[in-house]
């Protein structure tokens, strides 16, 4: 009876083992599995791990199927005794040679992928990639385009007080846009932590580390989007700086960086205007929500013992000169970064004026596209 009992759950036990080797032809297992991913290299990394997978499960059922017959053909109730031998080199030399010839076969193909990975040359175009606390940069070194891309999810989901959105976490301003059937390498870097960039579409993430340039490279065939995050602990707000990426075709790109480049003529042309003190605010408190909430609160109270309270600093109520120097150069030894070279004049501007009259400041300041200019 018992050694029914012992068949029948070692059966089971076997059963299990071929269903997860099996896993990829049921739709329960695939939602376990990696994602074939867009490109080309994403396809041979899936094509790897499935490799690999396979020959795993054939060793482990292998394995299994050893010990399973072994326990119930030699067991003490059938009157199995064991081997007197004390060592064989004939089963050494087997049980070396086989799992060596093993790794050589999976070494090959796996250096085959990770060299393919590598191969950043003859690319069509770069993109230096920065990550920063907590959002990134993308310039684009053949197109003279620069720009940040920051979360746009509302504070107010974020803390709960609103209904999350569809894309919650998970949207940004500003989009990185690429060409498809283009070769495009990415060089990626960070401004202050180690950050990881990674879009799991393109089959592979890269560390972005301060000092250090990590290349990396993709060719995307088919128009799409497609979303990625920061994947490395990185601070607070870790979680809360996403990728966005755009594939579009040629033509389309290249309508793109036409309008890239008018947006950024624009934008100098403006930083020479004289802007009303409700034209400031009302852009100011844009600026605010997407730059600056993260660490001073939505309604300006910051963190205590953590990061300053913008309502009644002596910053933002004091001398204006000084609120300027800050925001522009940072403070050494703080959180507080350097926003000189990250907002444009005219967003300075408005954000430093609506930080000297909100949250109950209401210093009647009013800083001027020309006032940073100046400043810098």
């Amino acid at each position: 009876m018992f050694a029914k009992k012992l068949r029948r759950a070692l059966c089971g036990l076997w059963g299990a083992v071929i269903l997860l080797g099996a896993g990829n032809t049921f739709a329960g297992f695939k939602d376990l599995n990696l994602t074939p991913g867009a490109t080309d290299i994403s396809h041979k990394v899936y094509d790897l791990h499935m490799l690999i997978f396979e020959i795993c499960v054939v060793i482990c059922v292998g394995v299994f199927a050893v010990l399973i017959y072994s326990i119930i053909n030699h067991r003490k109730s059938k009157g199995a005794k064991p081997a007197s031998f004390h060592e064989s080199t004939t089963v050494e030399i087997i049980w070396t040679t086989i799992p060596f010839l093993i790794l050589v076969g999976m070494a090959i193909p796996a250096t085959k992928t990770l060299l393919a990975l590598e191969d950043t040359r003859d690319s069509d175009m770069s993109i230096k990639v920065t990550g920063y606390q907590w959002k990134w940069k993308y310039d684009y070194l053949n197109e003279d385009i620069s720009f940040f891309s920051s979360l746009t999810t509302p504070r107010e989901q974020i803390e709960n007080h609103a209904e999350k959105g569809e894309n919650y976490l998970v949207e940004v301003d500003n989009p990185i846009v690429v060409p498809i059937n283009k070769k495009i390498r990415f060089l990626i870097t960070s401004n202050d932590v180690i950050h990881s960039w990674w879009v799991p579409a393109l089959g592979w993430k890269q560390d972005a580390i301060p000092g250090f340039i990590n290349d990396a490279w993709t060719e995307l065939k088919e128009p799409g989007l497609y979303r990625g995050k920061c994947a490395e602990l990185c601070g607070k707000d870790h979680g809360f700086m996403p990728i966005v990426l755009i594939a579009k075709t040629e033509e389309d790109y290249q309508a793109w960086v036409k309008d890239q480049k008018a947006g950024a003529a624009a934008a100098a042309a403006a930083s020479t205007q004289t802007l009303t003190k409700n034209e400031l605010m009302e852009k100011g408190e844009k600026v605010y929500g997407t730059i600056c909430a993260a660490c001073h609160q939505a309604n300006g109270q910051g963190i205590p013992g953590v990061f300053p309270a913008m309502a009644g600093s002596k910053i933002a109520t004091g001398d204006r000169a000084a609120h300027l120097n800050i925001v522009l150069h940072g403070k050494t030894g703080t959180a507080m970064q350097a926003f000189g070279e990250q907002l444009n004049a005219v967003d300075l501007a408005a954000v430093i004026t609506f930080e000297r009259n909100a949250f109950g400041n209401n210093t009647g300041d009013v800083v001027q596209p020309s006032d940073i200019a100046a400043a810098k």
